[in-house]
């Protein structure tokens, strides 16, 4: 009998952010919790806190990637820590450990996660975040949400295998 594994998708966003970006990160690690997938993030405050605190509350498996060599600035909503010594570099592992990103709000971290997704060809989910346009003026392949909802259901979909 083989077993699937649940769907992993990543919120990335600042350690900082106000309190209508935590909203929304809370409600959309809480979303993706709800439909038995696993929350990834950089494991640190702001959105990664948030998010990882929506998870948690229904019971959700929230995966914290740490920049640094211990769990000192973890944030105490993980289920799972897993310290790197990597510095910025672990946004290449938070984005490669999930299956979809949904980017909120964010600053230049946040852009360089979208940028490792967009060149692995994981989906992006945007919300309120970077515009997705390459120098020459292309429309990248981000998705557009309005809301914690859509952008779940979104990457969710995403996720899924084609066929």
């Amino acid at each position: 009998m083989t077993s699937r594994r649940p769907i992993q998708i990543a919120v990335v966003g600042a350690a900082e952010c106000d309190r209508s970006i935590a909203t929304l990160a809370e409600e959309t690690g809480r979303l993706i919790a709800e439909a038995g997938a696993v929350l990834i993030t950089g494991g640190r405050g702001g959105v990664m806190e948030a998010a990882s605190r929506g998870a948690r509350s229904c019971g959700g498996i929230a995966v914290g990637i740490l920049p640094g060599p211990d769990d000192g600035q973890a944030n105490p909503y993980l289920s799972v820590l897993l310290p790197t010594d990597l510095g910025i570099a672990r946004n290449a592992l938070v984005v490669r450990a999930a299956s979809a990103v949904i980017a909120i709000a964010g600053g230049f971290g946040t852009l360089s996660e979208i940028a490792m997704a967009l060149k692995e060809g994981i989906p992006v989910v945007a919300l309120r975040t970077w515009q997705a346009r390459s120098p020459a003026g292309q429309e990248l392949p981000v998705y557009p949400a309005a809301s914690a909802g859509e952008a779940v259901a979104l990457a969710l979909r995403l996720s899924q295998p084609a066929g």
